[in-house]
């Protein structure tokens, strides 16, 4: 790692029980960008893990571990880890090995060359069940019509993103789905590449009827945000 006071790359990975994958993620990430030969900071998010996750977490270097003491949602964890990076381009992807470290060379090359200040992976080659893969295409069309954020793949953890485009910003609720959204509500530029979507080798998925619940009714919550007139929005402020 080539240690600068501000490294160029922050990778945040917000984790919840992924003992069987967090070494071998960790290996991976630092073996890629140590072939681009880039300063970074690798940032584990442990949202409250109860198996052994953190333990392992703490044998691993180069890494900065922030630790909850209770589970408050993968939003949460990756707000934290947002706020805690010092990089220049912020990465975030999920900690179950299906996002490809691999594929940050690619992102990174995509954000600089056309001056984005967002690439969203897009998993086209989805490694998931046929009832997760159903539900999420059924969420997407909701969010076109409600938010269109111009991506395929709003679910895909695995972006890039200029620091810039968190400043006065909180992430609430399930909120992580739709911040590329968010960010072109706020006049950024977004794009997308297509990523490598790994089957997942540990551990069971973490993704429910509830969490999917809350994701709707915070799309909805975007879409007000996106459509409220001003006049009403200062109304609302002033009776608060």
């Amino acid at each position: 790692m080539n240690e600068q006071k501000e490294p160029e790359v922050s990778i945040v990975v917000p984790i919840y029980n992924e003992q069987g994958s967090v070494e071998t993620l960790h290996r991976e990430i630092v073996s890629t960008v140590n072939n681009l030969n880039i300063s970074y900071e690798i940032i584990f998010v442990d949202d409250g893990s109860i198996d052994e996750a953190f333990n392992k977490l703490q044998n691993l270097s180069p890494i900065k571990i922030i630790k909850f003491r209770k589970n408050f949602g993968q939003t949460a964890a990756m707000d934290a880890g947002i706020k805690s990076a010092e990089g220049k381009y912020i990465i975030t992807m999920d900690g179950d090995l299906q996002n490809d470290p691999k594929d940050i060379s690619k992102l990174l090359e995509k954000i600089k060359e056309e001056n984005l200040d967002v690439v969203a992976g897009w998993r086209k080659n989805r490694q998931d069940s046929f009832s997760k893969k159903f539900f999420s295409k059924c969420a997407a069309r909701l969010r076109k019509i409600l938010i269109d954020d111009g991506i395929h793949d709003s679910g895909c953890t695995l972006k890039i993103y200029r620091s810039d485009c968190f400043k006065n910003t909180d992430l609430v609720g399930e909120m992580h789905r739709f911040i590329p959204g968010i960010l072109k509500i706020k006049g950024f530029k977004i794009g997308e590449i297509v990523v490598n979507h790994r089957q997942r080798q540990h551990d069971k998925t973490k993704y429910g009827i509830t969490r999917g619940i809350r994701g709707v009714l915070d799309m909805f919550s975007v879409w007000f945000w996106k459509n409220m007139p001003a006049d009403l929005f200062i109304y609302l402020v002033l009776l608060v």
